[in-house]
């Protein structure tokens, strides 16, 4: 281990020391990336080692930010399934449909990946207490992972979260808190407080790790896909960390010779209650400007705005890609059609993506031998509170006509 040289901004180019914290970049404000000695990690390490490793994101660790193997924190997270849909594919006219499963990781979601990489080095460069306000299920990674390092947190989240997120957190000791408002409201609220008693802030690409736990999402899938890359992704889009991470992975996994050059078309979906980057996308903005009266059901969506906005937008035009608002009408239908074809019980921001293939094929952006692989990015039974099954109920000595013999 021991292949990270420097953090460098996004926009301005200027270089940091990684021993040392830091947030955004001092000098612009931009998110700041871990880079790393590239061309020593294609010297001594064999993409064909991987294979003979632990099936979790650690399996990747010369391309990750910890320097002694002590300090990584883990729960199992990575190496998810890449599933074949085939009866998607069947209705929609498509051979290759594929879902990458995020809802197997630790505490439900991709979010697992961020933390565990960010709370990782946040333990080695001695981070005692840490603070970030979360839109549910990165709260609860945030929870789980601090409870694991031995690190307090302090979380904010809207008091209209899923339950489940709520307790999670509770059960793992941080100190949480219920805004009545969103999570841009849920950031503001601590960031005076946490620059007073010196919490570290882990908000989204505010620090610069958890973007490389996002990004072994894009490892994985090329390691899955016999490393190359799928023709189309389609990603739901609230914070833009797993999109920029991959994006990230890409041009890592080229420049150590172990892909080309070809890339995925980036398709981000969001909800059409709270679609900033959809629309800075359609409008051929570099920002998003925030998006006002948010409101969805899929709280992994609610965020009316990003820092990472041009990192986002940059992904989906350099790779040709597009963007899709859905409706929450479309995203609570698709959860059960998904699940009633191919017994996939996905989050509301999952079946999101699900939408959005049906709006590509709609609009013949996709091609019927095209690769495409779906994110679900968090589990359904973390959603069920927006499930309202009506079943019928009957006496032992009464059956219903369906049952009779």
């Amino acid at each position: 281990m021991g292949y990270l040289r420097h953090l460098e901004c996004t926009h301005c180019h200027a270089q940091y020391s990684p021993d040392a914290l830091h947030n955004l970049c001092a000098r612009c404000g931009k998110v700041l990336f871990p880079r790393y000695d590239l061309e020593r990690v294609r010297a001594e390490v064999s993409r064909d080692e991987f294979a003979r490793r632990e099936p979790t994101m650690w399996r990747y660790r010369e391309l990750m930010p910890i320097n002694d193997p002590a300090n990584i924190v883990t729960l199992g997270e990575g190496m998810t399934p890449l599933l074949p849909l085939t009866e998607v594919g069947r209705r929609l006219g498509l051979r290759r449909v594929h879902v990458k499963e995020e809802g197997l990781n630790p505490t439900g979601s991709f979010k697992a990946r961020g933390l565990s990489a960010a709370v990782s080095k946040a333990k080695e460069l001695g981070v005692r207490v840490a603070s970030m306000p979360s839109a549910g299920n990165a709260g609860s990674a945030a929870a789980a992972y601090c409870a694991r390092a031995g690190i307090e947190l302090f979380l904010v989240m809207p008091a209209d979260v899923p339950h489940v997120n709520q307790v999670e957190c509770d059960v793992c000791g941080a100190h949480t808190f219920l805004i009545r408002g969103l999570i841009n409201d849920a950031g503001r609220s601590l960031r005076a407080r946490g620059r007073e008693q010196g919490w570290f802030d882990m908000s989204t690409l505010k620090e610069p790790y958890r973007v490389e736990g996002k990004k072994t999402m894009g490892y994985e899938l090329a390691e899955q896909c016999g490393w190359s890359l799928p023709d189309v992704i389609i990603y739901p889009t609230g914070g833009g960390t797993g999109i920029v991470g991959m994006w990230k992975a890409f041009e890592e996994l080229e420049a150590l010779g172990w892909i080309g050059s070809h890339r995925p078309r980036m398709v981000i979906v969001q909800a059409a209650g709270c679609a900033p980057m959809v629309r800075a996308h359609r409008e051929g903005r570099e920002h998003a400007e925030p998006w006002q009266d948010a409101r969805t059901v899929a709280a992994g969506l609610r965020v009316p705005e990003a820092i990472g906005d041009y990192l986002i937008l940059q992904a989906v035009r350099e790779s040709g890609g597009t963007s899709y608002a859905v409706t929450d009408e479309e995203i609570l239908a698709d959860m059960r059609e998904l699940a009633g074809a191919e017994g996939l019980f996905a989050c509301p921001e999952g079946a999101a993506t699900y939408s959005a293939l049906k709006a590509l094929v709609r609009d013949r952006l996709v091609a019927a031998d095209e690769r495409v692989v779906l994110f679900n990015t968090g589990a359904g039974m973390k959603y069920v509170d927006l499930v309202r099954p009506t079943l019928p109920t009957f006496e032992p000595a009464h059956p219903p006509e369906a049952l009779r013999a």
